[in-house]
């Protein structure tokens, strides 16, 4: 994954730019994309501030909502499956989720569904 350029990098684009070079001549001479230069020149110019945005998508999961329904479902019924809470969530909340999207959710909050010994293997045929 790609990290942002230092603090100190833009600003020094931003002053070339400020003492009269153009914004490609300074992406040029920093090494950096002449889009960058132009973003960074901009940002000085409407916020004063070089200062790189966040990267990556934002925390958490779309389930994070419907937690406590999702907690209490299986308490109610223990023995669902993962399919099942997925179509129920479809049905009754309208929230698209895959099985994934689900395991992951239940893992974070400490639930894990279990095979029980005595039921069994699959038998032969």
């Amino acid at each position: 994954m790609s990290t942002a350029y230092s603090e100190d990098l833009r600003q020094r684009i931003v002053d070339a730019v400020d003492g009269g070079m153009s914004r490609r001549r300074a992406a040029a001479r920093y090494k950096v994309g002449v889009s960058s230069a132009i973003r960074y020149v901009k940002r000085w110019r409407d916020t004063g501030s070089v200062k790189p945005d966040r990267m990556g998508q934002p925390g958490g999961s779309k389930l994070d909502r419907h937690s406590a329904w999702l907690l209490m479902l299986i308490k109610n019924q223990p023995d669902i499956t993962l399919s099942e809470i997925g179509e129920r969530l479809k049905g009754e909340r309208r929230v698209k989720a895959c099985i994934g999207t689900l395991w992951n959710f239940f893992d974070r909050n400490g639930v894990s569904f279990k095979k029980n010994r005595s039921r069994g293997g699959a038998g032969t045929a």
